[in-house]
């Protein structure tokens, strides 16, 4: 069993919980548009991916772009119900602060809205100077770039490095990396993260210091 040196936490999902939220909002404007989704929809084909590869999908859906100004309004709808409604992940502050080894976030959102959520819920002082986004590397998950990029920040081999993560999209990426991944079933099947690669699964964040502790106790 490795060695894990660095904890990696996706954010959507993982430390805030804002998937239903700004899915809800996402799956709203897509109806409008035409575009017959339902919220289990989201989560199977847009949870995970960077808003990029999202409007990739939406043109594939409907045929073309969606119109001007999309993403924009998207954003601001967002926003404000993240502003009103998001909250942490239950437990995850305390998952936070029990850790004694260097920890960091690398999302698939973009700067603005990490620091949105986090800063709302709590939790950005602990992550202030430690927050890795897609807009830092030049290909989104399922590629590795944003895990390596988080590593190599932060100073630690990719292979002493554990990722939460909690889609199929960032589990693949995590995997890519040569990470060793948990994927965190609290909204997302277990079967689903396991095929995607991950190592371990697990659905209450209560559980996952005893496993990093684990891996730890394992390499000394």
């Amino acid at each position: 069993m490795r060695s894990i040196e660095l904890v990696i936490f996706d954010c959507d999902g993982v430390l805030v919980d804002s998937e239903m939220i700004t899915n809800r909002v996402f799956c709203e404007m897509l109806n409008e548009l035409g575009v017959e989704v339902t919220l289990e929809d989201m989560f199977e084909r847009f949870v995970g991916h960077s808003m990029a590869t999202c409007i990739e999908i939406i043109t594939e859906l409907r045929g073309c772009p969606p119109p001007d100004g999309f993403v924009k309004r998207l954003r601001h709808k967002a926003g404000a119900a993240l502003q009103a409604e998001v909250e942490a992940v239950p437990g995850v502050s305390d998952v936070v602060d029990s850790l004694n080894i260097p920890y960091c976030v690398a999302s698939s959102g973009e700067p603005a809205k990490i620091r949105l959520t986090l800063g709302k819920t709590g939790l950005l002082g602990r992550f202030e100077q430690k927050i890795f986004s897609v807009v830092d590397v030049a290909r989104p998950k399922p590629e590795p770039d944003i895990f390596l990029h988080a590593a190599s920040e932060m100073g630690v081999a990719p292979s002493a490095c554990a990722v939460i993560e909690d889609t199929p999209t960032g589990v693949s990426a995590g995997v890519a990396a040569g990470m060793y991944v948990y994927g965190f079933a609290a909204h997302t099947p277990s079967r689903r993260l396991l095929d995607a690669g991950a190592h371990e699964v697990f659905s209450k964040m209560s559980a996952l210091p005893a496993s990093l502790a684990q891996h730890c106790k394992s390499s000394t």
